[in-house]
């Protein structure tokens, strides 16, 4: 059996190479970054959205908003299906090579064209028509997103009311740190050490003092519908605030929460030096999701590559930072980050929990089965309680149910940074697509009120629930755009475009083929998905109109009108 230190200190070493070597190169061949360049939060700055900041709270920031459930969800889903080990392989190989990749380059394409969404880059790369239908789409994702991660967070307040107090305590936390940060410009390490002990203390506390809702509900609405609407006011305030008065500080908080609890997982496994229970190879084809191509390379995408990421790069952090030096380690860097969490899921649910139970144990499999905890509690129930093995094997004053919350309020910290995240690069892909020809649209307040009200209804009919499943396949899309829209910058500006063409390239036709198989499965079921069935077939003339675009940009055959500043190098 593969010892868990030898494979975890394996795949952090091959993290560390990925971001000395590859990144290395990117940065001499394609970007060549000027920290004398004045970016478009000096260059733009208005102290709400375009703001200069310390770059370990970008970090934080950038990493949290790109983190959010994803790493986590998608790989106990592949491993389920697939096993563990052609999972951990995508991580690896999808991350450095083609996700990290992506996200630094659309972040310095969008510091190079004064912080403009990846969308309002690709009219200038790819022509209008593919920007028009680019934006709408991404207008679309993004506002399933929001009510998705909206009614994951509810339901997670509902079934651990422990993390009620901690999970809305550290918003005032959060702009205190802010305020001595940036008003009061007192030391970060000093007041960083004191708000990561408030959040600590905050969890004590909501452990201490669980605040459930009466199952009837509160003021005419379910606990479920309460909470929603609660997250998303929340959301949409947060997405109108200066950055630094809560976004970025709170961002930079979680960042913590999970780099904590992500040290003692890994402590914990170094430690325990459990076995990997769960099979590392399953078999090419998976009666519930496919075959391992394409189905393992949408199943799991944050960890790997996403295109949210995309948005996140262009949305927000383009606009905050404050030195093209600083792009790497924030954009590439935080990527890997997310991949480090994602290995760190495949080895705690792999080792934390049993595919079989050994003979004579009498482990409690509905506790600690992999399947069982699956089937009951969905993968929040399998992380955390993988989690809380683990630590509490290491720890065992830190009892099992304490270790599992912190597993779960780790995740769902994440899924809120990237919620109020969401939230605002909407507001920012409204006013650049629809702004210009409805003047109503240019107004923050009208774009993030009619962006929080969509949202809710989306989620709170559980229409989102309808489009869901394919929506794998649609963010693997809009990084495959990304990657075309950079590639042609790249053309454009003279440099070599391979490192980001055939990644693009691998992502269309992974997205076309994991769409066919959807539409295939959704119309010949028993019992036919027709909505699902035509909505896959439409994302594959979208697939099949954004590779022909940007081919044809690529070979000259569009007008390439960059408006970015050339390479430093030139």
């Amino acid at each position: 059996m593969l010892s868990i230190a030898i494979l975890t200190f394996a795949c952090l070493f091959f993290y560390f190479a990925g971001y000395r070597f590859y990144a290395g190169r990117l940065d001499n061949e394609l970007i060549q970054p000027d920290g004398g360049q004045a970016t478009p939060a000096v260059e733009q700055n208005d102290g709400v959205d375009y703001v200069p900041s310390k770059p370990l709270v970008l970090f934080g920031h950038n990493f949290a908003s790109i983190a959010g459930a994803g790493p986590v969800i998608g790989p106990i889903i592949a491993m389920h299906h697939f096993g563990w080990a052609i999972t951990l392989v995508w991580i690896l190989l999808g991350n450095v090579f083609i996700g990290a990749v992506h996200d630094y380059l659309t972040l310095m394409v969008s510091v190079r064209n004064r912080g403009s969404s990846i969308a309002d880059i690709a009219e200038s790369t790819m022509g209008y028509r593919a920007k028009a239908v680019f934006a709408i789409f991404l207008i679309l994702a993004m506002l399933l997103v929001i009510a998705v991660f909206g009614v994951v967070a509810a339901k997670t307040l509902i079934a651990q009311p422990e993390m009620v107090f901690p999970t809305f305590a550290i918003i005032p936390v959060s702009v205190l740190l802010g305020w001595c940060i940036y008003k009061k410009n007192m030391n970060l390490q000093m007041v960083s050490t004191v708000a990561v002990l408030a959040v600590i203390l905050n969890i004590w506390i909501g452990f201490k003092i669980p605040l459930p809702l009466p199952e009837e509900g509160v003021m005419g609405f379910s606990p479920l519908i309460f909470w929603f609407v609660i997250l998303m006011i929340y959301a949409g305030v947060a997405s109108i605030l200066p950055v630094q008065t809560l976004l970025q500080p709170r961002d930079y908080l979680s960042t913590y929460i999970l780099f904590g609890s992500m040290a003692l997982a890994i402590m914990g496994l170094l430690w325990v030096g459990p076995e990997l229970n769960t099979p590392a190879w399953r078999g090419a084809m998976s009666e519930g999701q496919g075959p391992v191509w394409p189905m393992l390379f949408v199943l799991v995408a944050c960890g790997a590559v996403s295109g949210f990421h995309s948005l996140v790069a262009g949305g927000t952090t383009s606009k905050q930072l404050a030195t093209e030096t600083q792009g790497k380690a924030i954009s590439y860097g935080g990527m890997l980050s997310e991949g480090v969490v994602a290995v760190v899921t495949v080895l705690l649910v792999g080792g934390g929990l049993y595919w079989v139970a050994p003979q004579g144990s009498g482990i409690d499999m509905a506790q600690l089965g992999f399947r069982e905890t699956l089937k009951s509690g969905g993968w929040i129930l399998a992380f955390g309680n993988g989690f809380g093995n683990i630590v509490n094997q290491m720890l065992p004053f830190l009892s099992f149910t304490f270790a599992s919350m912190i597993a779960v309020l780790a995740l769902n910290t994440f899924v809120l940074t990237t919620l109020d995240t969401a939230v605002r690069i909407t507001r920012f892909l409204v006013q650049e697509s629809v702004g210009g020809k409805v003047p109503a649209f240019k107004n923050k307040y009208v774009v993030t009120t009619t962006v929080v009200f969509v949202a809710y209804l989306i989620g709170a009919t559980d229409g989102w629930q309808k489009i869901w499943p394919i929506f794998g396949a649609t963010n693997q899309l809009i990084a495959a755009v990304a990657l075309f829209v950079v590639a042609t910058w790249l053309m454009a500006v003279k440099k070599p475009t391979q490192y980001v063409l055939y990644p693009a390239i691998f992502m269309v036709i992974t997205t076309i083929g994991a769409l066919s198989w959807q539409a295939y499965r959704f119309i010949t079921a028993p019992e036919p998905n027709l909505f699902l069935g035509l909505t896959a077939i439409v994302l594959i003339g979208l697939a099949l109109f954004v590779g022909n675009e940007g081919m044809q940009a690529l070979r000259g055959k569009r007008a390439i009108a960059v408006s970015a500043v050339p390479s430093r190098a030139e």
